[in-house]
């Protein structure tokens, strides 16, 4: 069953990153995207996420009996981004901003009928790319050009912003970061996509905080991902990040089956959990000091990981604990049972120390990153660069695609 491509029936403002549109029955358990969305309009729409900002109260079933659901309650503190979300959730959950990267091209490849695949078969039948000699300067122009074009639709879908993933090959190298956004850039310039509905996703080694700073001070929006340490989130934070995005489970996984890091070690010792202290302390960093960065906590596990985060601006948590609030109805009296625990006043109260406020260079985050941040950055580079390769593996078999 083909797909149209269509406008998004409700125009939920948010202007972050995050996914796509597709109700295909044959798609539907196929791929999985994260989803921001407002709980205010839950109507048909779009898909995964990557961005968002707004907070408001929720369906009118529970507002017409003076009840309220816990997702209306906690979407009121913190901007709720649903996780791997299949196309049957859009109606539950529709996205307000999206994420376009190399997973979602393996999937979109997978999936002839999907209304992004005419996007890909575009970029493979591209001139420029198809003018090119060496077959893997040939299939990388193919593979920029199908981030942007799938973009391009999710911009047409989405109110808020989209966020492209930049090629995770060059995470250690500032100069190929900042080529790589200013090719994608002006990609999306040739089909008219303003800049300001974009985001470029990138790792947060030094290398990418360094880039952070100098796309951010030419107007262009960065999201820095795979930040594990404080010294990773106060750098892109000095950096003016516009996006800061922290895992909070994938830290607990780690100090479940590891130890030696110093600032785990030291959260466990104060009773927390190394995941939810990181970004305690980071929102409050940040909103202590002033500085513009918003901060999204992702890999969230459970409602109470969610009662834990309630201020921060963007919070990613999985389609069952998001079914799980949206099923729990609040009384009017139980309002002040949902208490906001990250805030400006919360953060004014924040203690740092004066290592912890010093202007963090390329020596300090390097020592400041233990061998969790060192490890989960590690591996989430790798399954960047490996699913980038297997994109551009792709291409070259299934080029060229039918009528070129």
């Amino acid at each position: 069953m083909s797909l149209s491509l269509q406008s998004p029936p409700s125009a939920t403002l948010s202007p972050l990153p995050l996914p796509l549109p597709s109700s295909s029955s044959s798609l539907q358990k196929r791929l999985g995207f994260s989803v921001g969305f407002r709980p205010t309009n839950l109507i048909p729409h779009s898909r995964r996420s990557l961005s968002l900002i707004c907070a408001s109260a929720g369906f009118s079933s529970s507002l017409d009996t003076g009840l309220r659901t816990e997702l209306d309650a906690v979407s009121s503190f913190s901007e709720i981004v649903p996780d791997t979300v299949v196309f049957d959730d859009f109606e539950k959950f529709p996205p307000t901003a999206a994420t376009v990267s190399s997973s979602l091209l393996l999937g979109i490849c997978g999936l002839p009928d999907t209304i992004f695949r005419n996007a890909v078969d575009m970029a493979l039948a591209d001139s420029e790319c198809f003018g090119i000699d060496n077959p893997e300067l040939k299939y990388s122009c193919m593979f920029n050009k199908a981030l942007v074009n799938v973009g391009g639709d999710l911009v047409k879908l989405v109110p808020g912003r989209v966020s492209t993933e930049v090629d995770a090959r060059v995470a250690y190298d500032t100069h190929g970061i900042i080529r790589k956004v200013h090719d994608l850039l002006k990609l999306y310039n040739e089909i008219n996509v303003p800049a300001e509905r974009l985001l470029f996703k990138i790792p947060s080694t030094w290398q990418g905080i360094e880039a952070s700073r100098l796309l951010e001070s030419e107007g262009i929006q960065t999201h820095l991902t795979f930040v594990y340490s404080f010294a990773q989130a106060a750098a892109a934070a000095q950096a003016g990040a516009s996006v800061i995005q922290i895992f909070v489970g994938r830290l607990r996984d780690w100090a479940r089956n590891h130890s030696g890091d110093p600032e785990i070690e030291a959260a466990l010792k104060r009773g927390e959990d190394p995941g939810l202290a990181l970004v305690t302390k980071a929102y409050n960093y940040i909103h202590k000091y002033g500085y513009k960065s918003k901060l999204m906590a992702a890999a969230v596990r459970n409602k109470q990981d969610l009662f834990s985060l309630l201020g921060v601006d963007y919070i990613i948590a999985p389609l069952k604990v998001l079914q799980s609030l949206k099923e729990s109805v609040t009384d009017p009296d139980d309002k002040f049972s949902f208490i906001r625990k990250l805030s400006p006043q919360s953060a004014a109260n924040y203690v740092f120390s004066d290592e912890e406020v010093k202007k963090w260079d390329q020596l300090s985050v390097a020592s400041g990153m233990g061998p969790a941040a060192l490890k989960l950055l590690a591996t989430g580079l790798e399954g960047y660069v490996d699913q980038t390769k297997r994109v551009e593996e792709l291409f070259g078999k299934i080029w060229p695609p039918p009528n070129v």
